[in-house]
C-alpha cells in the first residue's frame, strides 16, 4: 500500500509541474511562482516522512504494508540530507573565501571590498548578509547611482533573500528532474529582482535604478544562493523587463493570496494517511 502511496505522489508531482503553466513575469506574480515551485518537491518529502513514520510493520485499511517502501522512502530522504550537506560545504567554503576580502566603507555602509576592474556589488551571506562591491562599481557609476544600486541592495536584506533562497536552491538541486524546473528556478529569481527593485523604486529615482541596471556588466563574480546581485547572469530579455517594471508606473505591493498558499495543503495530505495505519 505504501508503494502505491509513493506512486501516487510521483504521479501528481509530475503532473502539477506539466499542467501548472508559467504565468507572465510582473511583479505580482511572487507568491503563484513560490507555490508553484514549492508544491510538488513538499509533496514527495511529506510522502517520504509519512512512510517512514509509518513504518515497515502493521498494515492499513487498504492493505498491508511492507519494508520496501519504508527503504525507498528512507533512501530518499538520505539523498536529501546528502544533497544538503553538499550544499551547505559549498555555501560555507564562499563564505570562508569572502572573510579574506578587506572591509570599506561605501556610503556609510561597511561592505567587503574586491579589487577587480568588473562592476560588481551584492548581498552575500545567510540571515544576516553582508555588502560585496568591486573596484569596478566605484570606477563605473556615480555616486547617485551608487547609492540607488545600494537601496536595492537593502531591500534583498529587508526580504532576507540570501536566506530564503539558500533553501528554495536547496530544494532546486533535488528537484531538476521535474518538469520545468529550471525555466520556474528561473522565473523565481527574476521575480526576486523585480520585487527588490520595486521597494528600491519606493524610496528612490527608477529612472536612476534602471540608468545604472543598463550599466551593469552581466558578468557576476559569484552566482549562488547565497548572492542576491544587482545585476545576476540574465539573458538580455529578462534585464529589459526589469527596466521596463522600473520605468512603469509604481504598483501597489500585493497582499498574501490565501488561494495561492492554499495549495501547500495539497503537499500535506500524505500526512493524513498516518492516522490509518495500524
Amino acid at each position: 500500500m505504501h508503494v502505491l502511496l509513493i506512486l501516487s505522489a510521483l504521479v501528481l508531482a509530475y503532473g502539477l509541474r506539466l499542467n501548472w503553466p508559467l504565468a507572465a513575469v510582473d511583479t505580482h506574480q511572487w507568491q503563484q511562482a513560490l507555490v508553484r515551485f514549492l508544491v510538488p518537491p513538499l509533496l514527495l518529502l511529506m510522502t517520504a516522512i509519512s512512510i517512514l513514520l509509518m513504518g515497515p510493520q502493521g498494515q492499513m485499511i487498504w492493505g498491508h504494508t511492507g519494508w520496501t517502501s519504508t527503504l525507498l522512502a528512507a533512501s530518499f530522504l538520505v539523498i536529501l540530507l546528502i544533497a544538503g550537506l553538499r550544499y551547505t560545504h559549498r555555501a560555507w567554503q564562499t563564505l570562508h573565501q569572502l572573510n579574506h576580502y578587506p572591509c570599506i566603507k561605501l556610503h556609510n555602509q561597511t561592505g567587503r571590498y574586491l579589487n577587480t576592474s568588473t562592476p560588481f556589488i551584492a548581498r552575500m551571506g545567510f540571515w544576516k548578509s553582508e555588502l560585496v562591491f568591486s573596484q569596478g562599481l566605484l570606477d563605473t557609476f556615480t555616486p547617485e547611482q551608487i547609492a540607488a544600486i545600494l537601496v536595492h541592495e537593502q531591500a534583498h536584506q529587508h526580504y532576507r533573500d540570501t536566506f530564503w533562497f539558500f533553501w528554495l536552491g536547496w530544494i532546486h538541486q533535488w528537484t531538476r528532474w521535474l518538469p520545468e524546473a529550471e525555466a520556474i528556478w528561473q522565473e523565481l529569481l527574476i521575480l526576486r529582482e523585480l520585487r527588490a527593485d520595486r521597494w528600491a523604486a519606493q524610496r528612490v529615482d527608477g529612472l536612476l535604478l534602471a540608468e545604472s541596471l543598463m550599466l551593469m556588466v552581466q558578468s557576476p563574480l559569484w552566482s549562488d544562493a547565497l548572492c542576491a546581485s544587482f545585476s545576476p547572469a540574465a539573458p538580455q530579455s529578462r534585464i529589459e523587463e526589469r527596466i521596463d517594471a522600473l520605468l512603469a508606473a509604481p504598483e501597489e505591493t500585493a497582499g498574501p493570496s490565501a488561494r495561492s498558499w492554499s495549495w501547500i495543503l495539497l503537499a500535506l495530505l500524505p500526512l493524513l494517511t498516518v492516522p490509518f495505519h495500524h
